[in-house]
């Protein structure tokens, strides 16, 4: 079952998709990236995005690439533009909305100052759809490692809020907020399954907490 009334079938997906390098800044379907955006080429793009299909790719810079342009990592996600406000010195903010991952085919060229790409959907279409009823299994282990995780990094959060996510909404909105290195950031965006994404954040905020832990030791 489609869960956005939006972007409902691979064939709504577009062909070409602008994509916006941006370090440790990863949207994850079904969640939320707040974005402020000023210099001409992104302005442009989200411009351009608005008169069209509304989705720009967000996309990491990878550091163990150099090239003339900046490297990016292959995989990103596109969101889709939900809010704009303009501001009264030249800045768009904006909310992009995750929908669906993609692998970057050929990039093209652009006479509008940013990047744009040929997204390969296919690996990634299960995004569109809901999650099976069986998802949750492991939802009360991941609250419970945040419960430690916000405490030990001194971190505020509304567990009203949080508590009610589903698996799936909550895995995306920690990879999206939380203080995690842009390579662990990463390798749960790339992660086909939601169980194996849920595994990596969990691993993720293990590490983190045997780190804290030995760090307050010292």
């Amino acid at each position: 079952m489609p869960y956005s009334p939006f972007v409902q079938t691979a064939e709504q997906l577009p062909a070409t998709l602008p994509i916006f390098p941006l370090e440790n800044a990863v949207v994850m379907p079904r969640t939320d990236l707040p974005l402020n955006i000023f210099e001409p080429r992104y302005l442009n793009m989200v411009n351009d995005a608005i008169a069209s299909h509304r989705l720009i790719g967000m996309v990491q810079p990878d550091p163990g690439l150099q090239g003339k342009v900046t490297p990016v990592y292959r995989t990103g996600c596109a969101g889709r533009i939900t809010a704009f406000s303009e501001t009264s010195d030249g800045r768009m903010l904006i909310t992009l909305t995750g929908v669906c991952r993609f692998d970057i085919g050929q990039e093209l060229s652009t006479i509008r100052g940013y990047r744009l790409i040929e997204p390969l959907w296919s690996r990634f279409l299960a995004d569109l759809e809901a999650p099976p009823n069986n998802s949750d299994e492991n939802k009360d282990e991941i609250l419970e490692l945040l419960r430690r995780y916000f405490k030990i990094n001194k971190l505020s959060v509304d567990w009203e809020l949080l508590e009610p996510l589903s698996t799936l909404v909550l895995v995306h909105t920690m990879t999206t907020l939380l203080p995690l290195e842009p390579a662990e950031k990463q390798a749960i965006l790339e992660t086909e399954t939601l169980p194996d994404r849920t595994r990596v954040l969990r691993s993720t905020l293990e590490f983190g907490l045997r780190q804290s832990s030995h760090t307050s030791r010292h």
